[in-house]
């Protein structure tokens, strides 16, 4: 007699693909992959060491900055194991529960950096509509708070995924679309019902993206609106190219994952390595880009990197 459960009551393993069609280019994409992550790695830990060295970063624009890169490591090292087993060493197979954690964490990162995003749009909004009041309103405890408030809420809205996925029977080939576990890939799965994940996914889409987008847009309108009554257009330039860093942030995180959702409502029918292209721009050109943005836009940053690269004295 079978001692075994059956199949769809045992916890299952899932199976990692790299780029589906495109086998022969793995090598190549794991070497971009490769300079992505680096850049991404060393240019968020050094935002992170100039702005705990230089005095004149200590402000609250910055701590918010400290805090989106800590995030962006965390989506870097979130997907770094698995990438790196399915590319380099061709290890496909994971476990439920890495699976469920992996999950959690890349989507916690990714909640955060919508909430961090909203945070520092509230900074640009007082430091423009109500300058005289920024010291006041964003203190050192009121910033703290914010954070933790951002950390808290993805926590919660993440943290039931894995429960939910767990009471589901899986009972057919558990292969994954991508080389890293995201919920709405882990859905397709179950042979179960799937109306409560579905209907729980979609309250935390539209709780954290979607009102945290709303809020981002609500405050550049406010800020537009205090930069047009500025009568001198120097001034106005000087005042909106403090917003530019911020805008250039929220666009590489929000339309690549508009990208993402657009390609798997209505791409059905694209290659599968569309799909995979789509999601890895989304989890890996932000972390990559914005140290870099932040960098070129921040005059204190990027001296301070002058600095640490060519030993020039400033």
């Amino acid at each position: 007699m079978d001692d075994h459960p059956p199949n769809g009551s045992r916890v299952p393993s899932f199976t990692l693909t790299g780029l589906p069609e495109l086998e022969t280019s793995q090598h190549w994409m794991f070497l971009l992959l490769g300079v992505l992550y680096i850049v991404s790695i060393v240019g968020n830990a050094l935002i992170l060491f100039i702005i705990k060295e230089e005095q004149s970063l200590h402000q609250p624009m910055y701590y918010f900055l400290s805090l989106l890169s800590i995030n962006d490591l965390g989506v870097s090292f979130s997907t770094l194991p698995t990438v790196l087993a399915t590319f380099c060493f061709h290890v496909r197979e994971i476990n439920f529960d890495s699976c469920m954690a992996q999950m959690f964490f890349i989507h916690l990162f990714s909640f955060m950096e919508s909430g961090i995003l909203l945070a520092m749009s509230v900074d640009r909004y007082v430091a423009i509509c109500n300058p005289l009041r920024y010291a006041t309103v964003l203190t050192d405890a009121r910033v703290v708070r914010m954070g933790l408030s951002v950390i808290l809420r993805s926590f919660c809205m993440v943290f039931p995924l894995p429960f939910l996925l767990k009471r589901l029977p899986f009972c057919k080939a558990n292969v994954l679309s991508h080389a890293y576990c995201l919920h709405p890939d882990l859905i397709r799965l179950p042979c179960g019902d799937i109306t409560i994940n579905n209907i729980f996914g979609l309250f935390i889409v539209i709780s954290t993206f979607g009102l945290d987008s709303a809020l981002i847009f609500l405050s550049y309108v406010l800020i537009l609106r205090s930069v047009l009554a500025i009568a001198s257009k120097e001034e106005r330039l000087k005042t909106l190219n403090t917003c530019v860093s911020h805008i250039c942030a929220v666009l590489i995180f929000y339309v690549p994952m508009v990208g993402v959702s657009m390609v798997a409502r209505y791409g059905r029918h694209a290659p599968k390595y569309v799909h995979t292209l789509m999601s890895l721009v989304y989890l890996f050109v932000p972390p990559m880009l914005n140290p870099v943005i932040y960098s070129i836009k921040t005059k204190e940053i990027r001296r301070r990197l002058h600095k640490i690269l060519l030993g020039s004295k400033f």
